[in-house]
Parts: structure tokens; sequence; C-alpha cells
């Protein structure tokens, strides 16, 4: 995969599209959430803020539009941003933990072995998981069921939203970590050794899983969705959040403002990331279609189904130690 294009002709064919679509709906351009009279008025903290990273990755929807729209350079004028892609959560954590971002959007799993290490995170925000996201195998495979999988290699990205989905796929067939050989591979690495078949099985997310099932001839042996509730979320660096904390609030809103949008422009959400990320536009329609965008606070539901996967891999021995989700929750002062 191409790496996202930061060109200034991309950027203006982008908000050409947008616009358009936005007037053919019969609604403001989607700039509008945002009135730069608010935005200057909202850009106040105890502290001063002279830079902002973010963090995000392809599958990043919310993130890449807020992006292309320069929605937080408007609401933070005078604040100098930055945007860093990264192929996968656990090393976007790194860099939030290191003090190398400020926010950023990871799946469950890589917060949980983060925590466990110790890392300087909280829990900003919720964003719900319906689907996009689960086991492929090639179309031809001799794998069936969830049982077969016994004795394979499956790929996944270690410390991932995809290494939880393979385990609890495992329980749910009575499996156990053992009884399969894990290979640990990034997304751009796992899609080669699957096209080739070096590895048996592929856990992945969108826009992977659908460039697997399309351009990779793979046959999806379960979604996510089918084992167990998953969620991604939105991470911020814990001096930042302590720091900064009305900030982070406007940083949350101004992403949930990208998801309410993109929630009813669907189609032109595909031609937007298609146009960024350089993933061909029938791959990204399908992630798109079935992708929730909605973002939200941290519920005891979604604290709850997060302690699940934390327990989940301290019983497997695969974080060092105990953690309790909610002690590394953010809340907003102003609540």
């Amino acid at each position: 995969m191409d790496t996202l294009h930061t060109s200034q002709d991309a950027r203006r064919n982008l908000l050409r599209l947008l616009a358009a679509s936005a007037a053919s709906f019969g609604i403001f351009s989607p700039l509008a959430l945002i009135p730069p009279a608010q935005a200057a008025t909202k850009n106040v903290a105890e502290e001063p803020l002279q830079q902002l990273r973010i963090g995000y990755q392809k599958s990043a929807v919310n993130l890449v539009i807020a992006k292309q729209l320069g929605w937080l350079e408007k609401r933070f004028p005078g604040t100098k941003l930055s945007w860093l892609e990264f192929p996968a959560g656990p090393q976007l954590l790194e860099a939030l933990s290191a003090g190398s971002l400020e926010f950023g959007l990871t799946g469950d799993s890589p917060p949980v072995f983060a925590q466990a290490a110790g890392a300087a995170i909280v829990y900003a925000a919720g964003q719900p998981i319906t689907n996009g996201q689960g086991i492929l195998v090639p179309q031809n495979s001799a794998i069936r069921s969830i049982a077969d999988l016994r004795g394979k290699r499956v790929g996944f990205t270690k410390g991932s939203s995809a290494h939880n989905t393979t385990v609890a796929t495992l329980e749910k067939a009575g499996l156990t970590y053992a009884d399969i050989t894990p290979v640990y591979l990034t997304p751009p690495d796992a899609g080669p050794a699957f096209a080739n078949g070096s590895i048996d099985a592929w856990t992945i997310w969108d826009p992977y899983f659908a460039i697997g099932e399309i351009r990779q001839n793979g046959r999806i042996l379960i979604n996510a969705s089918e084992v167990t509730k998953s969620n991604s979320f939105y991470i911020a660096n814990r001096d930042f959040a302590r720091n900064h904390g009305p900030i982070l609030q406007q940083i949350i809103d101004v992403t949930s403002s990208a998801a309410k949008w993109a929630e009813a422009h669907r189609e032109d959400v595909a031609k937007s990331l298609s146009a960024v990320t350089g993933i061909p536009l029938d791959i990204q329609t399908i992630a798109a279609n079935r992708s929730a965008f909605a973002v939200g606070p941290i519920t005891e539901d979604i604290m709850a189904t997060q302690q699940g996967v934390a327990d989940r891999f301290f019983k497997l021995g695969l974080i060092p130690k105990q953690i309790a989700v909610r002690d590394i929750v953010w809340r907003d002062p102003q609540s």
C-alpha cells in the first residue's frame, strides 16, 4: 500500500468532492460544522498549546476526514499540527507513551498491552466496531470451520485488535492459543504472506480485510462480530490529557463531527479515502459500507468489554500483570 498522499492537488480534489456531495444532498459544506469564529473562541486552555501531533492508520476514517478537511487546524489556529501514519496500533501507542504524539486511534488490544507495560496513556473516547474485521482463509483452503485452524499458521499483528479476535475465536471453538502457530506480521507484510501461502489464515481489519477478500482470493472464515464485541479507542498521552483537558475534549468533539458526517455520506467517504490512501475505490467502498463511525465516551459497558480483553490476555500469560482498565479512563473535566 502507498502511504497517504498529502499533496495540495489531492487536498483540493478532495475538498471539491466533499463540497459537491454536500450540495447534492442539500446540506451545508462539512466545513460549516466548525465555524471559524467558534474555532477561534474555543481555542482556550490553562497552558498554551504549541503543537498537536495526531497518530492515525489507514482504517482511521474519522481522523483521515478531519485531516483532509483541516478541521483541527481551524479549531486551533496558531498551533503546529502534525499527522503521523502508523501501520498498526502497537507502534502508535509506543509513540503516544513516549510523548511523540498527543492523540491517536487504535483497536482494543494495543491499550491493554501498553497499560500492562506502564505506558503513559489514557482512554479518551470509544468507537464500537460492528464489522470490517475477522479471519480470512484462501478460497480453496480445506479450513471450513474454526476447529480446522488447529495446527495451522495464523498471521496477525501482535498486540493488535486482530490478536484479540484470534484468541476469542479459538476460545469459541474450544481451542487454545497453543493449538495454532501464531505468525506475527504487520498488515503490509501479512498481505503478501497470505497471498503466497506462507500463512494458512489471516486475522485482519479493514481496509486490509477487504483487500484480502477481493484482491488476494480470500474467503471469510468468520467475522469478528460473530465472536465478541469489540471497540476502537481514541487514546491520549497521559500528560497531555492532564495538562490540556479542555483541548482534548475539543479534539474529541471535532472527531465526533467527522463521524456524524461520515455516517451520512458513506459513498463520499469511500471516494475520499481512496483519493488519499491510494487504495482502490471498490475496496474502500466495501470498507466504508460496513464501518461504524460513531464516537462517544467510555461507558461502563465499553469498560466491561475492554476489561474482558485484558483478562483474556492475562490468563494466557501474554501480559505480565493483571490490570484494571478503568484506572486509565480519562474524564472530561467540564462534565
